[in-house]
């Protein structure tokens, strides 16, 4: 397909991202958590039949992780920004997807995949949206920073901010299955039980093990 995927994504250093599952995890937990997810997205992205794969990054990626991608880095700006200058950096149809999916598979796509690898798609757009209010991925035919800069992000009406932006634009938008975003360790526990037998779910599984003993302890203490 001519197709660009791009992965926006950040550097996994402890107390630099995920700030939110930490506490109740530690740092380091937090961190290993986010690269496990970072690189099961980027496997996914791997198995999509794209004519080009981005990873967008905030820092500077593992070897492991930017194997068949090209690394640019992130723009300056709010989050808005960033997805804005993705699209005007692109050519060609385009999907963004974030790094905080790890549950993401390819039959998540398959709607996009299947319409715009047709003769005649049927949408102009597609994005998919996510529990927290946000969205997971965005994708656009032809990619315009128009669409989305200056829309409020990580809010509770992201995605129906963003849609209107896209309907306002005349472009018919397709939706894509909801998934949830790892914001917290709650986040992290469903999703991982919708991936069990996977590195992420006994990570977080390991993480969990690891809270249960340091308040047991801590009540041995007292």
């Amino acid at each position: 397909m001519d197709l660009t995927v791009a992965v926006i994504a950040k550097q996994c250093l402890p107390g630099r991202v995920k700030t939110r599952l930490s506490p109740p995890l530690t740092r380091e937990d937090a961190a290993a958590l986010a690269q496990l997810s970072l690189s099961r997205t980027l496997d996914t992205v791997r198995s999509l039949p794209a004519r080009h794969r981005l990873l967008v990054m905030e820092g500077t990626p593992g070897r492991r992780d930017a194997e068949r991608f090209t690394v640019v880095p992130q723009a300056s700006g709010d989050l808005a920004e960033r997805l804005a200058a993705i699209c005007d950096a692109v050519s060609g149809p385009l999907l963004i997807i974030g790094m905080d999916t790890p549950q993401l598979s390819r039959n998540h796509l398959a709607p996009l995949l299947q319409d715009w690898s047709s003769a005649a798609p049927c949408h102009a757009a597609w994005m998919g949206p996510a529990t927290d209010g946000g969205f997971w991925a965005l994708a656009l035919r032809q990619p315009d920073g128009a669409l989305i800069r200056g829309v409020p992000m990580s809010t509770g009406a992201t995605g129906s901010r963003q849609l209107r932006r896209l309907s306002g634009a005349g472009l018919s938008t397709g939706l894509l299955p909801e998934l949830r975003d790892m914001d917290d360790f709650g986040d992290a526990l469903q999703i991982a039980a919708q991936i069990p037998d996977t590195d992420f779910s006994y990570a977080v599984g390991e993480a969990e093990g690891r809270l249960d003993g340091s308040l047991l302890n801590a009540g041995a203490v007292r």
